[in-house]
């Protein structure tokens, strides 16, 4: 959720960045409309086939994307902040306070979100992208080496190790459940006053509460520094060397995913047990980790290829516009699915949502390529751009 702004080598790098950003919001929006916008209800009035395929295109696009298209926004995250640290440098600018202050607005953007949507994103980001500020003057081995001990999960480790030495050791979890209880009630029953009170208290508990126990307090940071390391050695930027970066990234991606997702698999009926549960959590978050890192490596090296592709080529406008279109979609989600709009929650399954996600991406992308025909950025990132040089004698 960038400006898409990268001087000197902007063909090529702000064409596959922001195309993938765009495929990434495009899988978001998709599968925030499978989910309802966390309304999870499943109509038992469809026919029985209809309910077959809807649990086909469920389990398809779950597998391709839960976990993955997040973990992707926030790889480029942390890219995007290194392109900003890096030309804010050649300005004369020490960009890291600037920084802190930009993460005080998408704070402020995340509040506007969370009014609509009770699943917002952003205020962990902007939380989770003050450890930049930390690590963006330190070398590369130790930013890789903090990043790895993230993405090992360090409270899951603590798990397993007090699961063996300590096995009569209970460890508190599901403290999001009443909020979630109570955003649900509010989504199924309530007016749209009632939602917009309920998304601002007990939307943001039940969102970041959870976001904490599924691990991506320590996962996400983990992926801004990857992004931001990324950035450093060029690997956006077509060459022999980026090719050969990403052809062993995908390779390495695959060879681990397949144990690691077999692990999950095996695991997953047996979380009762702490050990058990400590293995389940780390396959599931490793797993989707490499999974992602095969997909955007493929997608990577197929720009190369050809300097991208249409079918690449055509979303850059989405992703050039990734702010305003993610706050955008919710409100439009919801809109549809809750009870004080549409209400359609009550008969769409896994098909017809994923129809009509298909239609808002579709709307998203027009409206893009409509603003971005007049305007340089988006409404939504101009206003981020502006408020984050505030004051400033000169802006990028």
């Amino acid at each position: 959720m960038t400006e898409g702004v990268y001087v000197g080598v902007r063909s090529e790098r702000l064409g596959v960045v922001d195309a993938l950003r765009g495929f990434a919001l495009l899988a978001i929006v998709l599968l925030h409309n499978l989910e309802h916008y966390n309304i999870y209800f499943n109509p038992e009035s469809l026919p029985a086939w209809m309910q077959r395929v809807d649990a086909a295109v469920w389990d398809t696009l779950f597998f391709l994307f839960a976990g993955k298209a997040y973990a992707t926004f926030s790889l480029l995250f942390g890219f995007s902040f290194y392109i900003q640290m890096r030309n804010a440098e050649r300005r004369g600018y020490d960009f890291r306070l600037r920084f802190a202050w930009r993460m005080l607005l998408l704070s402020l953007f995340a509040l506007l979100h969370s009014l609509f949507y009770n699943g917002d994103i952003l205020l962990l980001y902007a939380v989770a992208g003050l450890v930049l500020i930390a690590v963006c003057r330190v070398r590369e081995k130790w930013v890789l080496l903090i990043a790895a001990v993230c993405l090992l999960q360090p409270l899951e480790i603590l798990r397993g190790v007090l699961s063996v030495c300590s096995p009569e050791t209970v460890f508190p979890s599901g403290f999001f459940i009443p909020y979630a209880e109570r955003a649900y009630d509010a989504g199924v029953n309530g007016s749209l006053p009632e939602v917009l009170r309920s998304n601002i208290t007990d939307g943001i508990l039940y969102s970041n509460l959870w976001q904490i126990e599924a691990g991506r307090l320590f996962q996400t940071p983990a992926l801004f520094m990857l992004g931001m390391l990324l950035g450093r050695r060029g690997f956006f930027v077509k060459s022999d060397e980026s090719a050969r970066f990403w052809k062993r990234a995908a390779v390495g991606a695959a060879v681990i995913f397949i144990p690691l997702y077999i692990l999950r698999i095996r695991t997953e009926g047996m979380t009762e047990d702490g050990f058990f549960l400590f293995l389940f959590n780390e396959a599931y978050s490793l797993s989707n980790f490499a999974f992602m890192v095969l997909l955007v490596s493929l997608f990577t090296l197929a720009w190369f290829a050809c300097d991208g592709y249409r079918w690449q080529r055509f979303i850059i406008p989405y992703g050039r516009m990734s702010l305003t279109n993610y706050i955008m979609q919710s409100a439009i989600g919801v809109s549809i699915y809750y009870s004080f709009g549409g209400g359609l929650y009550k008969y769409t399954g896994g098909t017809y949502t994923l129809l009509i996600g298909c239609a808002i991406f579709l709307l998203q992308l027009a409206f893009s390529r409509y603003w971005l025909s007049r305007h340089r950025q988006g409404p939504l990132e101009y206003l981020w751009k502006r408020g984050t040089w505030a004051g400033a004698k000169r802006r990028d």
